[in-house]
C-alpha cells in the first residue's frame, strides 16, 4: 500500500499539482480583454480632456476652483439685484471691510435745484429784446414758463395795503378757466363776484436790479378797491359805448323843419281818412309801412341818400366782448 501512494504523490508532483488542463486558456482570454479595452479607452479619449486623477488634489487647486465658483454665484446674486440694492450692498460691504461711517458717503444736497427753483431765479414780469440777448437754459426755461401765462389782467396781492405795497403777476390756464381775476375778484385771498370794477395801476418794482414800470389792469370787490385806493386813487377803467352813425345836422335851416312837419302832418292825415275806409283797409296798410319804411319828401331835398355802413365781423365780436374786456 505504502508504495502506491508514493507513486501517486509522485506523479502529482510531475504533472504540476491539481491545476486544470483549461487555465491557460482563460488566462489568456483576461489578457486579451484588457488590451482591447486599454485600446478602446485611448481612442475615446478627447484631446482637451484632462487626465484623471486618483489621488487628492493639490491644496492652490481646490482654493482656485472654490474662488471661482464663489464669484460665479456672487455675480448671478449681484445680477439679480437693481441698481439701489446693489449699490446699498456695496456700501456695506465697504464700511464692513474698511471701516468708516453711513453719513460719509450721504450726498450734500445744499446746491440742489429744480426747475422751479430756476423760474424763481431768472422769472421776469416783462420781457424786452434786452433780457432775450444772451440767453442760456435757465433763461430758456424761465422765458417758456412766461409764454404760458395769460397777460390780460393780474392777480394782486394787498395784504400791505397799508404800506402802500402790492405784488402784481399774470394769471395762469387754471385761473382763466375758472375766472378769477375776471369774473371774480382779483385780489389772491377773495373771491367776491359782485361789484366788480376793472383799475390801470403804474406798477413800478425792482427785478434783478434795475427799476422798471409796468401798466397792468385788474378788477376788483368794492372792498378790495378801497384797499388799492387807500393812499391816492387809480384810474378806474370804464367801458365806452359807441354811438350810432346817424347824426341829425343842428346846422339845417328851419324852413326845411317847418315843411318836413307840413309833411308829417299830411301823412298822418292820409293814414286816419285810410283807416276809416273800410274797403281799402288792406292798401292802408301798406302805404303805411311806406311811409315809415321810406324817405319823407323833405329828406330828398337834403342831398344824395347816405347808405348804411355794413358792420364786419370783427367788428361785431369786438362791440359783443366790449363790457368783458374792460
Amino acid at each position: 500500500m505504502v508504495p502506491n501512494q508514493l507513486r501517486l504523490s509522485a506523479a502529482a508532483h510531475g504533472h504540476g499539482g491539481y491545476d486544470s488542463d483549461f487555465s491557460d486558456e482563460e488566462n489568456g482570454e483576461k489578457s486579451v480583454q484588457k488590451t482591447k479595452s486599454i485600446k478602446e479607452d485611448g481612442l475615446l479619449i478627447k484631446p482637451f480632456q484632462k487626465a484623471k486623477q486618483g489621488s487628492v488634489v493639490h491644496r492652490q487647486f481646490a482654493a482656485e476652483e472654490w474662488d471661482r465658483e464663489e464669484a460665479r454665484k456672487r455675480r448671478f446674486h449681484l445680477i439679480a439685484m437693481d441698481a439701489y440694492e446693489r449699490h446699498k450692498k456695496l456700501v456695506n460691504d465697504y464700511i464692513l471691510y474698511y471701516g468708516g461711517k453711513i453719513e460719509d458717503f450721504r450726498r450734500s444736497g445744499a446746491n440742489d435745484k429744480t426747475d422751479l427753483d430756476v423760474i424763481r431765479e431768472n422769472h421776469r414780469f416783462l420781457w424786452n429784446e434786452d433780457d432775450e440777448a444772451d440767453m442760456n437754459w435757465e433763461k430758456r426755461l424761465a422765458k417758456k414758463y412766461y409764454d404760458k401765462l395769460f397777460k390780460e389782467y393780474c392777480i394782486a396781492d394787498l395784504s400791505r395795503y397799508k404800506e402802500n405795497k402790492f405784488g402784481f403777476r399774470w394769471r395762469h390756464e387754471k385761473e382763466v378757466i375758472s375766472g378769477k381775476g375776471q369774473f371774480s375778484c382779483g385780489n389772491k385771498h377773495c373771491d367776491e363776484k359782485e361789484g366788480l370794477k376793472s383799475w390801470e395801476v403804474n406798477f413800478g418794482y425792482v427785478e434783478h436790479g434795475e427799476k422798471r414800470n409796468a401798466l397792468v389792469k385788474l378788477r376788483l370787490c368794492p372792498e378790495c378797491s378801497y384797499k388799492l385806493n387807500f393812499h391816492h386813487r387809480r384810474k378806474e377803467v370804464k367801458a365806452h359805448k359807441k354811438r350810432g352813425t346817424a347824426v341829425p345836422n343842428s346846422n339845417e335851416p328851419k324852413v326845411k323843419k317847418t315843411k318836413l312837419s307840413c309833411s308829417e302832418k299830411k301823412s298822418k292825415k292820409r293814414t286816419h281818412k285810410d283807416q276809416v275806409s273800410s274797403e281799402d283797409s288792406d292798401n292802408s296798410d301798406k302805404d303805411n309801412s311806406d311811409a315809415q319804411d321810406g324817405p319823407s319828401d323833405a329828406d330828398f331835398w337834403k342831398g344824395a341818400l347816405q347808405e348804411a355802413d355794413e358792420k364786419s365781423r370783427e367788428e361785431e365780436f369786438d362791440e359783443y366782448f366790449q363790457d368783458l374786456f374792460l
